[in-house]
């Protein structure tokens, strides 16, 4: 495996892992009625789409410029 593809793949098991993790964040609204809460459960949650999408970038530019939008590691997907 060459390290380009390594790099695809680790990047892409990331992508998985912080996709877990947006939809616990998220979940996290349920229930909350607190107005600060729920704003910083909305700015972690969009601050995990954005490192999705970095990832993604990482992506894009190993696998020669193919878009990785809406594969199943895409966060809000």
């Amino acid at each position: 495996m060459s390290g380009q593809a390594k790099g695809v793949d680790v990047a892409n098991e990331a992508r998985m892992q912080i996709k877990a993790l947006a939809e616990a964040v998220i979940r996290m609204k349920v229930g909350t009625s607190n107005a600060e809460a729920l704003a910083n459960i909305m700015l972690a949650y969009r601050h995990l789409e954005d490192a999705s999408m970095r990832l993604g970038k990482v992506i894009q530019a190993l696998d020669g410029g193919v878009s990785v939008y809406d594969k199943r590691t895409t966060v809000g997907a």
